[in-house]
């Protein structure tokens, strides 16, 4: 056999070559209809059914499940999807993930598209000096779709001729006479190939290669595409890995979807060859002329990457039908499977964006809802404040100082690590729009992270108060307990503004007319303090600290309006 270290790097080569063609074709789809596939994934998945569609929809538009199956792990973990929405999503994406073999069955092998991949990169180059950002990324989506059917036709020149090589022929054939431990066999190395090259479409293509070349037999290439199912779900386990609980979950189901299907059609998969085998050739005439005589060698071949990609279609799509009902108890499973830590403070840290790679479109995605998060966090040290202000209890109060400190750290932890993520962000190509969203957000969690400073600023003023023994007057306390009520206020409605998902849809009207009744109260509590200083009975040394602490409230509110002014881009 005439095969040597030169012919595996061309192997390897020419697939390297198809499976970045096939990143750079989602990648520049994702940024060219990133904000549109949001809103797909948002609007159209009310049940599962219809998440279904959704899902296979949007898997034919980025020709990768992967992206899919990512992007839905990620809108769970954003608290966008629940575990129910997303079985749907990913049950679509099967099914959707099929176009690709069907697509490489028509085109790759009997459209010469190697050939028009040349011309497709004089077109798509220019588009990519395009001023216009979407008109750039549908350049990078046709040289993406060039890139692919390039390495694809190289990948099958780089397959010796089985003709010259029967006895490997045999040698796979040895290993398929052991009927159902077989099929597990090349199940598990379709699983393995698909696991290595990371892309599901990747492997596809290598079998239909390899079927297409006579090297793989019709029954092991399915075994090898039942395995391939599965390979795909550590995509999702790996971008869960950093989520949280309902985003692990949510791969949990995924894994669970496709193992569930690929034992049961192990266990029928020679019947279930046999029947599709004979119902695509009884439609041979629409394929190949001449296949029935069976005397074209290279149409019979031909003839099986249809069977192939038809029973990578029919199995996909029969086990959605047969598994969408059963899926609360999917979920059910999922969650006996995936624990809750129920840790304390519920996860103070960032739960939306820790790790994975987003394109930045849909990274925005999981920055607001991390935003939204990181102030609900802030809005915490409010509630710790008002317990400073009004405790008699030592032991309490050490607590409180002890949160505040705690939850100073953390926005500072926060406002970095989101700064850090949005920067590694801006190495990749990103859309006027985008860049003008991501610069809120770090508008929004700088003005956050000074929140939590002047909050432990003001326990500290109150820590010194109390060690000195000055003590509030039942008026100032009343005063400002009255003024932090505003300023909650305040606070839940800039959450209200941080959780709606479309920063376009806010209006900070009411955020304004706040803002005016806390400086409108610091005014009056000014005058007011002046005034009661020279009475005998107004403590010097806690009017100062009284003064200090509503000013400082001020602050808050001062910061509470930047941020919905960033929301709706006035900053």
């Amino acid at each position: 056999m005439d095969f040597g270290f030169g012919d595996v790097i061309q192997i390897l080569g020419a697939l390297a070559f198809f499976v970045y063609g096939m990143k750079m074709m989602s990648d520049g789809i994702q940024r060219a209809a990133g904000s549109q596939l949001r809103k797909i994934l948002r609007t159209m998945t009310k049940n599962r059914y219809l998440g279904v569609f959704t899902g296979f929809l949007t898997t034919a538009l980025v020709q990768s499940s992967s992206a899919t199956t990512v992007m839905t792990v990620s809108f769970v973990n954003a608290g966008l999807l629940s575990l129910v929405e997303s079985a749907g999503v990913m049950m679509g994406a099967n099914i959707g993930t099929t176009i690709t073999g069907w697509i490489v069955s028509f085109l790759g092998f009997k459209v010469k598209l190697h050939v028009l991949s040349i011309p497709l990169f004089a077109v798509a180059v220019p588009m990519l000096f395009s001023k216009k950002g979407k008109f750039k990324y549908w350049g990078e989506f046709l040289i993406g779709f060039a890139i692919l059917f390039l390495g694809l036709s190289y990948l099958k020149g780089a397959v010796p001729d089985i003709k010259g090589n029967p006895e490997v022929l045999a040698w796979i054939q040895n290993f398929a006479d052991y009927g159902f431990l077989s099929r597990v066999f090349f199940v598990f190395i379709g699983a393995l190939i698909t696991v290595v090259v990371q892309s599901s479409s990747a492997a596809m293509a290598i079998t239909l290669t390899l079927v297409y070349t006579g090297w793989l037999p019709l029954d092991v290439a399915a075994a090898m595409i039942l395995g391939e199912n599965i390979g795909t779900t550590i995509t999702a386990e790996i971008a869960s890995m950093v989520g949280n609980v309902h985003a692990k979950r949510s791969a949990r189901i995924h894994s669970m979807f496709n193992i569930i299907g690929v034992t049961w059609m192990i266990i029928l998969l020679p019947v279930v060859m046999g029947w599709l085998g004979g119902f695509v050739e009884s439609f041979s005439d629409v394929f190949e002329q001449g296949v029935k005589t069976k005397e074209n060698l290279d149409t019979i071949n031909t003839l099986n990457t249809y069977k192939l990609a038809a029973f990578h279609t029919f199995f996909n799509l029969l086990n959605v039908l047969l598994m969408l009902p059963f899926v609360p108890y999917l979920v059910k499973a999922a969650i006996w499977s995936v624990k809750s830590k129920n840790e304390d403070d519920e996860d103070i840290r960032l739960t939306f964006i820790k790790g994975g790679s987003r394109t930045p479109e849909l990274a925005t995605v999981e920055l607001q809802k991390e935003t939204a998060h990181f102030g609900e966090v802030v809005t915490r040290m409010s509630g710790f404040m008002r317990t400073l202000v009004n405790s008699t209890e030592p032991k309490e109060r050490e607590e409180m100082y002890k949160k505040m400190a705690k939850y100073e750290n953390i926005t500072d932890e926060m406002e970095k690590e989101v700064t850090e993520y949005i920067t590694a962000l801006s190495n990749e190509e990103i859309t006027s729009r985008t860049s003008i969203r991501l610069r809120s957000i770090l508008n929004i969690t700088n003005d956050l992270e000074r929140m939590g400073d002047v909050y432990y600023q003001i326990s500290k003023t109150i820590e010194r108060k109390n060690e000195s023994n000055f003590y509030f007057n039942e008026m100032q306390r009343k005063n400002l307990n009255e003024y932090m009520d505003i300023v909650d206020s305040a606070f839940a409605t800039m959450k209200e503004n941080l959780e709606t998902p479309s920063y376009d849809d806010v209006s900070i009207n009411k955020a304004n007319d706040i803002e005016t009744d806390i400086n409108r109260f610091r005014n009056k509590l000014r005058k007011e303090n002046l005034n009661n200083l020279g009475k005998k009975d107004y403590n010097i040394n806690s009017a100062m600290v009284y003064n200090n602490i509503f000013s400082s409230l001020e602050k808050i509110g001062d910061h509470i309006i930047n941020v919905s002014e960033a929301i709706v881009g006035e900053i």
